[in-house]
């Protein structure tokens, strides 16, 4: 199965490098076009039609996210490409998309492909890119949607409706305001520096909570935080000076 393609960089060596990669080590992918600016990205999309798009976050006139909302459709994947950029990269998280980070590593560009193609064979309706538009264009909003993976399906959250987050192996389970659990395909550590900014504190290995749902730090056991949901949710010796810094900041 061939994969067409478009790539957006405005960086020509960055571009034919690239390029080559994918010919040399992607041959599922068929480079259909390319564009170095928002317009021209416009106009090349909308005549190739393309299935996937490598897109720059960074252009040299303006966002490459602004490529995505001067669209009428979003029927294609994307895999952004982007020297580090924090708020592209934590957006580009929150909506559990792919980025390559520069320069480009072979064996990454190879997962990211592979990860497309299965999701176009499955013509999966492109929800998570959804999520970053609504993110992207609501920039100013303190409390954004997060992607959940699960077994079954995406889930997106907004991050004030979460409670707690508790580790089960490789799995996490997310406790919500609502009194729903979901089960996620993912493991607490990847969502620990993610919700960070969101005053999310790690309490334990095990256990991350949202700071504004405690009701209190009770002295049992060592330590333990009393949640909203009457959960208990224990301190490790390590992270109880920590927390009860951030308990007194937030009261």
């Amino acid at each position: 199965m061939k994969i067409s393609a478009v790539i957006i960089e405005d960086e020509p060596n960055n571009l034919e490098n690239l390029q080559a990669i994918l010919t040399n080590w992607c041959p599922a992918v068929q480079v259909v076009g390319t564009a170095a600016t928002v317009a021209e990205a416009i106009a090349v999309i909308n005549t190739q039609q393309p299935q996937l798009l490598f897109l720059d976050i960074q252009l040299e006139d303006r966002s490459g996210f602004e490529v995505l909302k001067g669209l009428d459709h979003l029927d294609f994947e994307v895999v952004f490409v982007t020297a580090y950029d924090q708020y592209g990269i934590q957006a580009i998280k929150f909506s559990a998309l792919d980025y390559l980070l520069k320069p480009i590593d072979i064996r990454e560009l190879q997962q990211a492909v592979e990860k497309a193609r299965e999701k176009i064979m499955a013509k999966q309706h492109n929800g998570n890119l959804e999520n970053l538009l609504n993110f992207v264009r609501r920039s100013g909003i303190d409390m954004p949607r997060i992607a959940l993976p699960t077994l079954q399906e995406t889930r997106y959250v907004k991050v004030n409706e979460i409670l707690r987050c508790e580790a089960s192996n490789n799995y996490t389970n997310f406790h919500l305001r609502s009194g729903e659990t979901i089960l996620v395909c993912k493991t607490l550590k990847e969502f620990a520096e993610l919700l960070k900014p969101y005053d999310f504190h790690r309490t334990h290995q095990s256990h991350l909570v949202n700071l504004p749902y405690v009701k209190s730090l009770l002295r049992e056991d060592g330590g333990v935080l009393l949640m909203e949901d009457g959960a208990k949710v224990p301190v490790s010796r390590q992270n109880m000076e920590s927390i009860k810094q951030a308990l007194n900041r937030h009261s």
